[in-house]
């Protein structure tokens, strides 16, 4: 599916710092769109326009005609800069100043790689704003019980992990088990690398684990942790910090740490890359075993790497698949398809997420393509439908 260009492209430079900034509307749905907010080091205008229009195409891969969820268009927003800089603070709230006119009219953000939702919606509190996804309330049936329903679900914790960190986890996890089912793979005895332990990868190899897999090795700013007979990942997410760094202090006697590229070649059924984009390349690609990889993270596996992965035999689950579970959740969550209620979200978190994963690997068996082109083709069905009913503005 050939991507037409994005609506607006934004480059913006802090006065300050000199650090850029930037924003890509990919899509308007009913004049808004929905995307995180990234900061990281090296961030560019051409990620951030890659990752908006996956935002278009999770949007699109989720909508149900029966549904209160009302799909979005898509963005993203970007800043290159290390999120623990000590100056990164007050760029997160000159940039979300700068942007304030898009904030308040089109553009829902939130939490992405290098940023927590708590330290956005701080930001954009200090920016003058009402809310990071304020841009939605006027499509609300009724926006005083939508907001709270939602501020409630925020505050729902399952064994000390809150309910908005879990539930793109939820996703991926079940992405991983409707994977093993198909291929008629046990749980038990199946073994898991994941790549971040953040919000993302946290919740993901919890919900793993506590399926049956082993998680025989993870990922941090540190190196890689990995343990053959499994590792304790409660005690290893209890140990994080805000940044998903793991205090070595909490590892066990068999656990071993290794360089930090050495999950790549950890001997494993599942990879899971859930940290930073572009992390598989043609070479690393070479040195991974894994019969599935899942991916976490935006944009990890660089189409040339995916394309030697796929001649080999390895299967990667796409990202606008596999990760959209998070930003479902929000507006299941919000336009009143689901309560402030872990279980009920779990529920429907699973049955999406399945649904969606089998259309997907059942197009591509039948076009004989790979997961991410059957993915592209479902976005290129639904699309039409979508600009049908709700209108589609460029």
């Amino acid at each position: 599916m050939t991507a037409p260009a994005p609506l607006m492209s934004l480059v913006w430079t802090d006065h300050v710092t000199g650090h850029r900034g930037f924003l890509v509307v990919d899509r308007l749905v009913r004049g808004v769109a929905s995307g995180g907010l990234r900061m990281r080091p090296g961030c560019t205008l051409e990620e951030v326009a890659g990752l908006a229009r996956g935002m278009t195409m999770k949007e699109a891969l989720h909508y149900d005609a029966g549904g209160r969820y009302i799909p979005l268009g898509g963005a993203k927003g970007g800043i290159d800069c290390d999120p623990q800089a000590p100056e990164a603070y007050g760029l997160l709230v000159r940039y979300l100043r700068a942007m304030r006119p898009y904030v308040e009219s089109c553009w829902t953000t939130g939490e992405d790689l290098g940023l927590s939702q708590d330290l956005v919606e701080r930001a954009a509190a200090e920016a003058g704003l009402v809310s990071s996804i304020q841009a939605v309330y006027p499509l609300l049936d009724d926006e005083s019980a939508a907001r709270a329903r939602l501020a409630d679900a925020f505050a729902v914790e399952v064994d000390g992990i809150g309910l908005d960190e879990l539930a793109g986890g939820c996703g991926v996890a079940e992405a991983v088990l409707a994977a093993l089912d198909r291929a008629s793979v046990p749980y038990p005895g199946t073994r898991v690398v994941v790549q971040g332990l953040g919000t993302m990868g946290g919740a993901t190899a919890r919900f793993l684990a506590r399926a049956g897999l082993t998680v025989v090795a993870v990922a941090d700013v540190k190196g890689t942790i990995a343990n053959p007979a499994g590792l304790d990942v409660e005690a290893l997410l209890a140990a994080r910090d805000s940044y998903g760094t793991v205090d070595r202090r909490a590892l066990r006697a068999g656990d071993r740490e290794l360089p930090g590229d050495a999950w790549l070649s950890t001997e494993a059924e599942v990879l899971v890359p859930a940290a930073v984009s572009y992390a598989i390349d043609a070479a690393a690609q070479g040195r991974i075993g894994a019969r599935w990889i899942v991916e976490a993270a935006n944009m990890p596996v660089l189409p040339e790497a995916e394309a030697l992965l796929a001649a080999r035999g390895v299967t990667v689950l796409p990202d606008v698949v596999v990760n959209s579970a998070t930003n479902a959740w929000w507006w299941w969550t919000l336009f009143g398809d689901i309560g402030a209620d872990a279980d009920e979200a779990f529920a429907h978190i699973r049955r999406s997420m399945r649904a969606l994963i089998d259309l997907m690997l059942d197009r591509a068996e039948t076009d004989g393509t790979t997961p991410r082109a059957a993915a592209h083709a479902l976005v290129a069905d639904r699309l039409p439908v979508i600009t049908e009913r709700f209108g589609w503005y460029r």
